[in-house]
């Protein structure tokens, strides 16, 4: 039994297939301007009034939306509601159980990943999304249930639309798989 259960952890797939340099242009890009938009509008706009448009976990985000196109993960419903839903459950899970982060956090996590699943909408980065509803600081604590939208859904957005344009531009992409 021990032997079968450690037999499992050797694999048995190939590893995938390598891209070409057209892939990998088009995903330098998509992530490029999505994040930069993000980063700028931020900067520029969402600062000056305490508020922000870039988290951690519009990177992974990034990684999905621009390089694993087809991946369900990656498609606008499971983008959009991923990060709103986890950012709304990471927030709740700070304000019941903020005085224990550890506590806090990991329920935050796999709050968000059960709530994915329930609404078929699972993003990975959701997860993180809802940490940093719970480790973000005083200025994530701030935003409230806000968080969930501003900066969570509203940047999730801004990187669905630039992967709307981009991943379209290339004759041999073709992005969102679905919608909903």
């Amino acid at each position: 039994m021990t032997k079968a259960y450690f037999a499992k952890m050797k694999g048995g797939a190939k590893s995938p297939p390598g891209v070409g340099l057209p892939e990998v242009f088009w995903s330098l890009a998509g992530s490029a301007l999505g994040i930069g938009i993000c980063g700028y509008l931020s900067s520029r706009y969402f600062a000056p009034r305490d508020l922000t448009l870039i988290i951690g976990s519009f990177g992974a985000s990034a990684v999905l939306v621009y390089a694993a196109i087809n991946s369900p993960l990656a498609q606008p419903r499971n983008l959009i509601g991923g990060h709103i839903i986890s950012g709304i459950v990471g927030v709740a899970c700070w304000k019941f159980f903020g005085h224990n982060v550890w506590f806090a956090g990991a329920l935050a996590v796999s709050f968000a990943i059960s709530a994915m699943l329930i609404t078929k909408t699972l993003h990975p980065p959701g997860g993180a999304t809802a940490l940093i509803a719970v480790i973000g600081g005083v200025k994530v604590h701030r935003l409230g249930f806000l968080y969930a939208f501003v900066p969570a859904g509203l940047g999730a957005l801004v990187l669905l639309l630039v992967a709307l344009i981009v991943n379209n531009m290339a004759s041999g992409r073709r992005y969102p798989e679905y919608w909903l």
